[in-house]
């Protein structure tokens, strides 16, 4: 664990930068050296009364509508006011308002490093022209060393900075190019021209302003971190800490400061022993929360999604009122929990009926936004849909809306499309009373499986009693262990052992069957026999559910939970680095086993065949109603005929 003393930098010293910071913010020349300028082409030709900008603005991204931008020239603010329709909008304000405190902040703290490192007096040594010969090289690299600290820390100041004000809307930006490490002036003019060269390509509205000033500052820290290491004369800002009280920015060398983005969340959390029952789900859901801890910000990847053993997607379905909500506040409390103690930004998201929307086209936007709303590399993000058999239209069906169907479409896409990337730092969970609604393809898309049955022993209904009726009486407990049988792991010990063999009376025979044909089940040959034979009996068992089974298979060989102090003392691992971290799993990991793989074949087939039973049930019900009907139709007809 690295010891750091914190110290604050001064708001009087980041205020009095102020003016050199608008200053650059204002305008400035420079002429690139290690980036090309980008071509700002126009914006192609529209039929009247279609506006592509507000009026009396320029189709040119960026541009406004008087030519006041020289060639070589860097107005930031003009750059910007160019978005508007004459008022800067509050995005656009808050905007400038980032960037000129980030600069002033990067502008102190190069002040404050320079005073460390004894840089200052050999640039008062160099400018009176006493600057010993022996010196020289050490200055020289301890210019490079100021320009590193103040490019980094302006990335940081403004990726901290601009973090609540981003929306759903994602840039791809690329690499920065233009890093000069100079002296600090030169490498802020050369960044500053390089995010307005970006602005004027890809900001083309006030939300795609704040997510390209976002993009850029990581890229931007990424790329000098990536400098930084090995680099001469830096000891004096890894070594420290400075805290920026009016902000809450705290600076501790060239590692990322994260802010919360999207707001407080709103909602009452639940402690993992009020999930009473839902042994094997709950289970799941404490492993999950902890395995989206171990992403890697720098690397954006997670080391389990590396490993195979990573659930990007869960359905949780059970019968009404067995705790499916109950388990989502249980799982967002303890991610908020652990992302509060790491200082890492947490997003949660739900998805609900509220969204579908009667307009064509904006059911499928609002699934969209939702998407890359909790897929957003820089968080750590939790993504529900509750009651997916509602929201999520099955193709074919008659009775699903148009809006229906696009959210299922875009749901497919996200969750096992052509471009679907799983980072590992999000999970979706889609849950339903009545997931044999949920059209097949995108049900299969759950890679996991978490059956929320509620409480089902003895115990687990004294447990939810006196856990529900709360402190206000004086009843007496009896002979019961208040919460002993919600041990988790004596009770998933036993869950797991009892899919052993298969519940469901479809599977059940599947399994005598094979059973009687080849033996016991303990080679990959058998196991595959069982697999062709499942498929024989129903259908819709296909490779997509061998790849959720063997997922879910390596998901077991890693049946271990990251220890509680890991998540407490965030440098014992979440602030490792990535190789580290995966190296720390792996030591972990436990071998595949033949029981395992026939108690995750048997919980997901049997999972399927209980919604195929529902959903022909349901049919065969909606089928008699029918004829019922028809009959009774029939009948008075006749009746009044004759």
């Amino acid at each position: 664990m690295v010891a750091r003393d914190t110290m604050e930098l001064k708001e009087d010293l980041i205020r009095s930068q102020y003016g050199a910071a608008l200053d650059l913010v204002a305008g400035f020349d420079h002429a690139p050296r290690l980036a090309k300028p980008q071509e700002v082409t126009a914006a192609a030709e529209r039929s009247p009364g279609i506006a592509v900008r507000p009026r009396f603005r320029s189709t040119v991204p960026g541009m406004a509508a008087r030519p006041t931008v020289r060639p070589g020239g860097v107005r930031l603010v003009e750059r910007v006011e160019a978005l508007s329709d004459g008022l800067l909008s509050p995005e656009q304000s808050a905007a400038l308002n980032v960037l000129r405190r980030a600069l002033a902040i990067s502008l102190a703290m190069a002040e404050t490093f320079a005073a460390q490192a004894g840089l200052a007096e050999l640039k008062r040594a160099n400018l009176e022209g006493r600057l010993p010969e022996v010196r020289r090289a050490e200055f020289g690299q301890l210019l490079q060393a100021e320009a590193l600290v103040t490019l980094f820390s302006f990335a940081n100041a403004t990726a901290f900075l601009i973090a609540p004000h981003l929306g759903s809307q994602t840039v791809e930006i690329g690499e920065v190019e233009e890093v000069l490490t100079d002296n600090a002036p030169l490498a802020l003019q050369g960044a500053l021209w390089e995010l307005d060269q970006d602005i004027a390509l890809l900001a083309s509205d006030d939300s795609r302003l704040v997510a390209v000033i976002s993009a850029f500052a990581e890229a931007l820290m990424q790329k000098v971190a990536l400098r930084a290491e090995g680099a001469p004369g830096v000891a004096a800002f890894t070594g420290g800490s400075w805290k920026v009280e009016a902000d809450g920015l705290t600076l501790a060398g060239f590692r990322p400061a994260r802010a919360a983005k999207g707001g407080q969340i709103t909602m009452a959390f639940k402690k993992p022993h009020e999930v009473v029952g839902n042994h094997i789900a709950k289970y799941q859901s404490l492993r999950l929360s902890k395995m989206l801890m171990a992403y890697d910000f720098e690397r954006r990847l997670n080391p389990f999604a590396e490993l195979g053993g990573f659930i990007f997607t869960f359905m949780g379905d059970g019968k009404p009122g067995t705790g499916k909500t109950t388990l989502i506040q249980m799982m967002a409390g303890l991610l908020n929990d652990y992302c509060q103690i790491a200082g890492y930004p947490f997003r949660y998201q739900n998805f609900s009926i509220d969204q579908i929307d009667s307009y064509q086209g904006k059911s499928g936007q609002n699934a969209k936004a939702f998407i890359d709303a909790v897929i957003d590399p820089t968080v750590i993000g939790f993504g529900t849909i509750d009651d997916i058999d509602q929201v999520a239209g099955k193709r074919g069906d008659r009775q699903s809306s148009a809006g229906q169907q696009e959210v299922t479409a875009v749901f497919m896409g996200a969750f096992a499309g052509s471009g679907t990337v799983v980072r590992g730092n999000c999970t979706f969970g889609m849950f339903s009373n009545y997931p044999e609604n949920v059209d097949d393809a995108l049900r299969q898309r759950a890679g996991a499986r978490f059956l929320v049955d509620g409480p089902q022993t003895q115990e687990d209904y004294i447990d939810i009693l006196s856990l529900l009726l709360g402190k206000n009486h004086s009843i007496p407990l009896g002979q019961h262990d208040l919460f002993a049988a919600q041990e988790i792991k004596k009770a998933v010990q036993a869950s797991f052992e009892g899919h052993s063999r298969p519940h469901e009376a479809g599977l059940v025979k599947v399994w005598q069957e094979v059973e009687g044909r080849v033996g016991q089940l303990d080679t990959i040959a058998k196991i595959g026999t069982y697999l062709k034979a499942i498929q024989q009996a129903d259908e819709r068992f296909t490779g997509r559910a061998i790849k959720n089974i063997t997922d879910a298979v390596k998901v077991r060989a890693m049946d271990f939970e990251l220890p509680d102090e890991w998540m407490e003392e965030p440098d014992l691992f979440l602030f490792k680095p990535y190789d580290e971290k995966l190296g720390m799993i792996r030591s972990l990991m436990t071998p595949i086993t033949t029981d395992m793989v026939i108690q995750e074949v048997n919980r997901y087939a049997d999972s399927e065949f209980r919604y195929a039973d529902n959903s022909d049930e349901v049919a065969v019900q909606n089928m008699v109603r029918d004829f019922t009907r028809q009959e009774e139709a029939k009948r008075r007809y006749l009746e009044g005929k004759g």
